[in-house]
């Protein structure tokens, strides 16, 4: 009997339960409950001798950087472990010893594969050799380097336009690979070059570079040790960045106080029980949160424009509450700003933050006394239509304070991933540097492309058009990470080639071209080996530091070849030896692709040097208040505008999450402990009042539905789950809801998807 047509492959992923547990939610984050599970994930995958020699070395001057989350790490580090419970995990898939070879291909075709569950798939192991899927076949063969390289040529030489291929980057390349893999695709001559952070944070750095002149934070991890304030806002650290807890608490012990603004409280942000230190192994830890807003979901330019009048007020009678000295001398628009606060009323903003009144005064009473402020914030801010003005109107409250460009204040933007914001920085970007170009040609003698090319929600539609046929992956998880899952699955499966440059199996690997090649890397943790000569890489954390990451462990297979080498594997094919650049040499030779990247890039000179031990920080105008670069050499205050949702009677704001045990789209298990949720995904937080209202009990079975313009994206079997979450809002995991995101809805300026605020309705299944 034949297969049928990889076409008819779901994107999305199994929708059996898999027997809910539920508990109350954790009043607490870490303590010895953390170490236990990290533990237990990494002796599972890896043995208990392996893991704790390879966790002694992960985030050490000396070793290699975890290969989950951008939080920095200490100049001073721990030798009990300088990582978290979600790091050890994150090694622990990574460094396992479970493989996906020849025979496990053999064995299961993509149809197979593609009925399993997103867990079950990455569990499946680490992938060891190059694998092509050919036309009308339905099983992955091996296939030698030369192969997969000469496949690849042959793909782009027989487009009609470079603009025809689509170039995707992760965050969890190095500085090196993105350098290289950048400098290729501006040669092959395209600026095709979504990332991950189009996906993320790609709002931080459209309002960041608006506003304040550089698209990245402004604060050192030692600007906690000093903060008087620090507001935590749309961001979970303690799942999502867990080491961040420790400057939390630092902050605390130093007399700092702690504002939290989200939709859900979060254990991590109520109490942390930190494993390094005796008060949390065997006592209660440290509390964090001092003051919780509970804000509705997309309503904190609400509850940050209630704040700032409430200020603006009290500055009026107490001309220190704002920073007058600081506007007048550094910042444009303080007069217009004013104004436009004027256009609304509080009783207005309160009602659409839905915030208590009375905590929202503690906040301001403590604001006003305060200027040592840091603003940090994630995903719960950016991922809305209007993401951008969310992040401007930090930078309001940040500016009216003068909490800018001196010790313990400024802006946090806590990255996802661990070098996203090093792959921005080295030339990962779709857009056109004049600058990056001229660099380039004086170094490497061509002239890079000078049209603009496509993001991630632009990228989706020119393959699903047609308009795109090669789509090339430097890593991650396109196919689940991206929104509108199943048009997402189909533009894929329009191109002529798919190529997934990955260290683990993944349904992207499964959402494929005619023709789909999978091409195994080497993970942070192994050791890169060239004629006996151990190599390095380097990464930029969330703060501008960058600095070397160095393996510990054997390859998992001698048939896997570092990014850089697949990257020069792949130019090298395709130009032959027409090109002015060498790049067998610069993919093999990382003290020379350093060197050179310092010539294109004048902040990354002297980088073979400065990178080693704590690294060096990569300038930062902000810090020094330095804002030539903006209208009138001035820091800017934005006029934004409150957000327009338009919601029916029988529709909801649904926001997306992760779960304990996930780092993006890798689910390392099937529990969520903090919110009280074990061995089940396809769950729907909801207020016990909208239950009600739907005539709905605990536990009983809905489908999710979006509908813009008239489509209707439907999910099916979600677990009611009552939850304490504000009224009209609801919460679900990704990426069981992306095919809910409709492509064509994105955040102004920075086209980021709409993922946590997507309007809603739900049905009894």
């Amino acid at each position: 009997m034949s297969l049928p047509s990889r076409k008819n492959i779901q994107a999305q992923s199994c929708k059996e339960f898999t027997g809910i547990t539920l508990k109350d939610p954790a009043a607490y984050a870490a303590g010895l409950t953390g170490v236990k599970v990290a533990l237990e994930h990494t002796f599972k995958e890896m043995g208990v001798i392996k893991s704790f020699q390879t966790l002694s070395h992960m985030n050490q001057k000396d070793g290699f950087d975890c290969p989950g989350c951008a939080w920095p790490d200490p100049e001073n580090r721990s030798k009990l472990g300088e990582y978290c419970e979600n790091g050890a995990k994150a090694l622990a898939e990574e460094a396992t010893s479970k493989i996906v070879d020849e025979e496990f291909f053999s064995n299961y075709s993509v149809q197979e594969i593609s009925s399993w569950s997103d867990y079950k798939i990455g569990k499946s192991g680490r992938l060891v050799a190059p694998m092509i899927l050919k036309p009308n076949s339905n099983y992955y063969e091996a296939c030698t380097w030369e192969e997969a390289f000469r496949v690849i040529s042959d793909h782009l030489h027989a487009l009609a336009s470079p603009d025809e291929a689509i170039f995707y980057t992760s965050g969890r390349s190095s500085n090196e690979a993105a350098f290289l893999y950048g400098l290729f695709v501006r040669a092959f001559g395209t600026n095709n070059m979504p990332d991950c952070s189009n996906m993320c944070h790609e709002s931080s750095g459209v309002g960041l570079s608006e506003t304040l002149g550089i698209g990245k934070g402004s604060v050192k991890l030692e600007d906690f040790d000093k903060a008087e304030v620090v507001i935590v806002i749309g961001q979970n650290p303690g799942t999502n960045h867990p080491r961040m807890l420790s400057a939390l608490e630092k902050c605390k012990s130093n007399g700092g106080k702690i504002i939290c603004i989200n939709p859900l409280q979060e254990a991590g942000l109520i109490r942390f029980r930190n494993p390094q230190a005796l008060s949390g192994m065997l006592l209660n830890g440290h509390g964090l949160t001092d003051i919780f807003l509970q804000v509705k979901i997309n309503q904190d330019v609400a509850l940050l424009k209630l704040i700032q009048k409430k200020l603006a007020a009290l500055d009026k009678v107490n001309s220190k509450v704002f920073d007058h000295e600081f506007i007048e001398k550094y910042t444009e628009g303080y007069e217009s700003l004013l104004a436009h606060l004027d256009k609304h009323t509080e009783k207005e903003l309160l009602e659409l933050c839905g915030v208590d009144e009375k905590l929202i005064d503690e906040a301001v009473a403590l604001l006003a006394e305060k200027n040592k402020i840091i603003i940090c914030w994630a995903m719960g801010l950016t991922q809305h239509k209007n993401g951008v003005a969310n992040v401007k109107e930090c930078v309001n409250l940040l500016l009216l304070k003068g909490s800018l460009g001196k010790p313990g204040a400024g802006t946090c933007p806590v990255r996802g991933h661990s070098n996203v914001q090093g792959d921005r920085t080295v030339g990962i970007m779709h857009y056109v540097s004049k600058e990056l170009n001229a660099a380039i040609k004086k170094t490497f003698g061509f002239d890079a492309p000078d049209h603009e090319g496509v993001d991630v929600v632009k990228a989706i539609p020119a393959m699903y058009e047609g308009k795109a046929k090669v789509f090339v992956a430097l890593g991650g998880n396109f196919g689940s990470a991206a929104s509108d899952t199943e048009y997402t699955a189909k533009a894929l499966q329009n191109c002529d080639l798919t190529v997934q440059i990955s260290t683990k199996l993944n349904r992207s690997h499964l959402i494929t071209g005619k023709t789909a090649l999978i091409l195994p890397t080497l993970g942070r943790s192994e050791k890169d080996v060239k004629d006996g000569e151990q190599r390095h890489f380097t990464v930029e954390n969330s703060m501008g530091i960058v600095h070397q990451s160095k393996g510990f462990l054997a390859p998992i297979s001698k048939e896997i070849k570092s990014e850089p080498e697949i990257v020069a594997g792949i130019a090298s094919a395709y130009f032959k030896e027409n090109h002015s650049v060498n790049w067998d040499e610069l993919g093999s030779d990382y003290e020379l692709l350093r060197e050179k990247l310092g010539e294109v890039i004048a902040s990354f000179k002297d980088i073979n040097t400065k990178s080693k031990g704590s690294g060096f920080y990569l300038p930062n105008n902000v810090r020094d208040l330095d804002f030539s670069k903006l209208p009138n050499q001035r820091a800017q205050f934005s006029m934004t505008e409150l957000p327009i949702h338009n919601l029916k009677e029988n529709e909801y704001l649904l926001m997306s999450i992760r779960s304990h045990d996930q780092f993006n789209t890798t689910i390392y298990g099937l529990d969520d402990r903090y919110r009280g949720i074990h061995n089940e995904r396809r769950v729907l937080f909801m207020n016990e009042a909208d239950i009600a209202k739907e005539n709905l009990k605990k536990m009983d079975v809905v489908n999710i539905m979006s509908n813009y313009e008239g489509q209707v994206r439907k999910v099916f079997q979600f677990l009611v789950i009552p939850y304490n979450i504000p009224i009209g809002n609801l919460a679900a995991y990704f990426p069981e809801t992306n095919p809910l995101i409709p492509i064509h809805q994105y955040a102004d300026k920075s086209n980021t998807p709409i993922s946590k605020s997507v309007r809603v309705s739900i049905e009894k299944a």
